[in-house]
């Protein structure tokens, strides 16, 4: 894992993608993984939809109650007196009868509201005297009634394929009476770190060694994103060691992601491993921290290979390798991070003609509101500005910020799923 190389001369005769066009030209070259499997609805939460969830009834399955209170027919009220004998009760779960003109059915939320009614009037504004209950004249005809199907209609699309389930999905289907979800198998997705400067936590650091840092933030990041994980660990930096690792990886995994090595100094051998077992493009992508960033294929197994640097790493995963994984694993629509607008409470005086994406956290201003606070280092070597941090300034080329200035935030909630 060399670092050096994240600013070298050689980059100059790489081409340069924008970040959009980066995104764009990864998504444009992968395909959702085509095997799925049919799994417990209880189980499904953050898998990926392959087939979209279609209902066999409508929901809700009957006209029921909105609120507590009477089923009546309104034009009962049309004597002028309110005034109507309580002739049933009907709680949830259970089917009252017939409605006879002149009475009311005291009724309980989520109730069916039995054939003749067609109001429920809330309990709060009616008065009862023992059988009897007083309605207001004014009540507005079929008011707190939930109609059937309103919700729902049978043989509608309710999930579409694609989606990303979250809790509410499940609940949804759930509701539904969808007890097995046909879903996209986990992508498989190989890491291996380049170095022989790198070791594991737990074991002593010998002269010029850094522990394996990477290893964790990658395995921490696809975990997050419900990927099956074969770690290859650390691989010495030879040729035929790298290009033996990325022959055994592309044979079991969907996708391979590697940190550090895709430099062209003397010990970054995954460049030239890739290429002789496949295809590599390496790419000058002008923002802070992030390069270089390659993307190739190991037979025809796709390749992506980041910085070796903790911080960059970081960052080209979150921008790049994250819609990559989202794509393969099936999910549709637009998969660029999403940004919210936030106050600055800082000033940025001395922009940099690349685009920045620095760490800053969520803090309360003096008036209440949410405002940003940036990292004071701008070093993309401070792996403790991540975890400082609630997400990243996306900050554009000479961009000028003062405190107040709303500001496009990336927050690492949405990144991590």
């Amino acid at each position: 894992m060399t670092t050096p190389h994240d600013c070298g001369s050689i980059t100059d005769r790489r081409p340069t993608l924008s970040k959009h066009e980066a995104i764009d030209f990864l998504l444009s070259r992968v395909q959702p993984i085509a095997d799925a499997e049919t799994i417990p609805t209880e189980t499904g939460l953050w898998r990926v939809l392959a087939a979209p969830v279609r209902s066999d009834i409508d929901v809700p399955g009957w006209d029921n109650s909105a609120m507590d209170g009477y089923a009546i027919r309104h034009a009962d009220l049309a004597e002028g007196s309110g005034r109507l004998r309580i002739a049933q009760r009907i709680p949830a779960g259970t089917t009252g009868t017939p409605l006879e003109p002149g009475t009311a059915a005291r009724i309980f939320t989520g109730a069916p509201v039995p054939e003749g009614a067609d109001t429920v009037v809330i309990q709060e504004i009616c008065k009862r005297e023992g059988e009897t209950i007083f309605i207001p004249l004014d009540a507005k005809a079929g008011a707190n009634i939930r109609r059937a199907g309103e919700d729902i209609r049978a043989g509608a699309e309710v999930i579409a394929a694609g989606t990303r389930l979250a809790p509410q999905h499940l609940g949804l289907a759930a509701s539904i009476g969808v007890a097995e979800l046909r879903v996209h198998r986990r992508l498989r997705v190989a890491i291996l770190a380049s170095g022989d400067e790198l070791t594991m936590p737990g074991e002593p650091l010998g002269p010029g060694q850094i522990y394996n840092s990477n290893r964790y933030t990658l395995k921490g990041l696809l975990q997050g994103l419900g990927c099956e994980i074969l770690d290859l660990g650390i691989v010495a930096d030879t040729l035929e060691a790298t290009t033996a690792a990325l022959a055994d990886a592309a044979r079991e995994a969907d996708l391979i992601v590697a940190s550090g090595g895709v430099s062209v100094g003397e010990e970054d051998h995954l460049k030239p491993a890739v290429e002789h077992l496949g295809s590599l493009d390496l790419w000058n992508i002008p923002i802070r921290p992030g390069k270089p960033v390659a993307f190739g294929r190991v037979g025809e197994t796709p390749f992506f290979g980041g910085p070796g640097n903790p911080v960059s790493l970081f960052v080209t995963f979150c921008l790049f390798a994250r819609p990559l994984i989202l794509r393969m694993q099936g999910i549709t629509g637009d998969l660029t991070p999403r940004t919210v607008r936030l106050r600055a409470g800082f000033d940025w005086p001395k922009p940099d003609k690349r685009t920045e994406l620095h760490r800053a956290r969520l803090e309360t201003g003096e008036d209440g509101e949410l405002e940003l606070a940036v990292y004071p280092s701008r070093s993309s070597a401070v792996l403790s500005s991540v975890a400082w941090a609630d997400g990243l300034i996306e900050i554009a080329p000479g961009q000028l910020i003062q405190a107040g200035d709303r500001v496009d935030f990336i927050p690492f909630a949405n990144l991590f799923q």
